[in-house]
Formats: structure tokens, C-alpha cells, sequence
């Protein structure tokens, strides 16, 4: 297969991410629906965090059967690394932020203003916290695209294949969790913010397919996997407390079940490939 469709095969995957973002331009959604988005989100995220850390430790899993111990120390330092700078790193950026917005209030307004000014996308909360999402599942995808490159390249293009299909399907379901904190927003997102949200957290499959063609690395692998756990990570946490304070736990807790549901749904073509 020559590179330029190996490069299409991931674009296929990556593009899907589109087709759940119009969702974030909703009007006036009832009053449980925010709830009831925010807690599929988590879900999705849920089973994205799984099957995240389920990847990355795949390789150090082998390499201790092998007795590698080398080599499983040291992906094991890079997977908790890149862990750490996933979760952590995003906390530092949001408190960075906020002390900055508020050095600034004086001549800006407001905190919430100064924010708005200083990062138009991250005017309110929910836009934050899609920001976040996408750049999460984006080093997720990045991974995912890693896989689709190295299995073409290899010249197994019916594994390949499937991993195309399985993940644009995988895509498509996230789209609709990185707007879903924004859904019952009174402002709605522009089409071209939806347009970058997109390509933060899909762009990075058909990336990923294209480094994979000449890269085939485990450690590479397990970094941005790593990476990728972390953020879900913070994103999982701030979505259970905002769900804890909207007052509605059944509801939450049932869409969170039907999150998590729907992510093995999706990743059934993917288990089928073998991947």
C-alpha cells in the first residue's frame, strides 16, 4: 500500500470525530439534558481510561513475561511519566490561567472576562472543559493512529482496515462527548470552534497514521498513551463533580452506564481485528 492511501486510511479514522460535535450548538436543552450529556460523556471517558492504560501496559506486561526487566522498568518509568505530565500538567495550565486572568482583572474586568479575552475558546466552564476533552482523546487518537501506520506498513492491510473502521466508529461517539459539556450552554459554540475541537482531538489519528508508517516504537507508544490516561483522567474527575452538584445522581449514574456501554459497543469491531 503506498504511503498517500495508508495517509487516507487515517484521515477516514480521524474525520468521524466531526459527525457528534453539531450536537454542542443545541438551544435551550431541557433542564435534565446537560445532566444527562455530561454523564455519557463521562462514561465514554470511563471506558476510554480502560482502554487506554489497558494499551500502554500491554507492552510491559510482555516484556515482565519475557523477564525484559529492563525494558519493562524503563516503559514502565516513561508510561508513569507521561501519566503524571497528562494529569498534572493540566491542573498547572488551569491554575496558571486563572492566576493570570486575575493579574489581569484590573484593566480586563472581571476574572471570567480576563479569561475570555485572553482565550476566546475558554470563555466559560463547559467550553474548558471540551478544550480539555478533545486534547485528551487527541493523544489518544495520536496512539490509535500509531497502530493503523505500523499495520499498513507491515502489510497487514485487512488488520489495518478494520482498525480504520473500528475506530472512525470509536470516533464518532467521542465528537459527541467533547461538546457535550457545552450542549445547555446559553451561547453556542461557533462552527468554527467546533471546527478546531475537531481537529484537536481528531486530527492527531491521521498524524499518527503517518508517523507509524516509519516508526514502529513501542516506548513512543506508551508515552502518548500515557499521556492520553492522564488527561481523561482530570477530565473524569471534574465531570463527576460537576455531576455531584447538579443534584440529579440517578440520572448522572444511568447516563454514565450508558457511557461506558456505548464505548464497548464501539470498540467491538476493534476487539474483533485483534487489535
Amino acid at each position: 500500500m503506498t504511503a498517500g492511501r495508508i495517509a487516507l486510511l487515517g484521515a477516514i479514522a480521524g474525520v468521524t470525530i466531526f459527525l457528534g460535535l453539531p450536537i454542542g450548538r443545541t438551544r435551550r436543552a431541557l433542564p435534565g439534558t446537560k445532566v444527562a450529556l455530561g454523564g455519557i460523556a463521562t462514561g465514554i471517558l470511563v471506558f476510554l481510561l480502560w482502554d487506554v492504560l489497558a494499551h500502554a501496559w500491554e507492552p510491559i506486561d510482555g516484556a515482565l513475561e519475557d523477564h525484559r526487566y529492563a525494558s519493562a522498568l524503563g516503559n514502565g518509568a516513561v508510561m508513569t511519566a507521561g501519566f503524571c505530565v497528562g494529569m498534572l500538567g493540566l491542573i498547572g495550565y488551569e491554575v496558571w490561567m486563572s492566576r493570570r486572568a486575575k493579574s489581569r482583572a484590573p484593566s480586563l474586568g472581571p476574572g471570567a472576562a480576563a479569561v475570555a479575552e485572553l482565550h476566546p475558546m475558554l470563555a466559560t466552564p463547559g467550553r474548558r472543559l471540551a478544550f480539555f476533552i478533545a486534547l485528551g482523546i487527541g493523544l489518544h487518537n495520536f496512539a490509535e493512529g500509531l497502530a493503523i501506520g505500523q499495520s499498513a506498513a507491515n502489510g497487514e492491510l485487512s488488520l489495518a482496515t478494520l482498525l480504520v473502521i473500528g475506530f472512525a466508529t470509536h470516533n464518532a461517539t467521542e465528537g459527541f462527548g467533547i461538546v457535550a459539556p457545552m450542549a445547555a450552554e446559553e451561547r453556542r459554540p461557533s462552527w468554527a470552534m467546533l471546527g478546531v475541537l475537531g481537529l484537536i482531538g481528531g486530527g492527531p489519528t491521521f498524524v499518527g497514521t503517518l508517523v507509524g508508517q516509519s516508526v514502529v516504537n513501542d516506548t513512543l507508544s506508551i508515552a502518548f498513551l500515557a499521556l492520553a490516561a492522564g488527561s481523561i483522567l482530570y477530565v473524569v474527575v471534574e465531570l463527576l463533580a460537576s455531576g455531584r452538584k447538579s443534584g440529579r445522581k440517578l440520572l448522572f449514574s444511568s447516563a454514565v452506564v450508558v457511557g461506558v456501554v456505548l464505548g464497548f459497543l464501539t470498540d467491538a469491531i476493534v476487539t474483533a481485528a485483534g487489535a
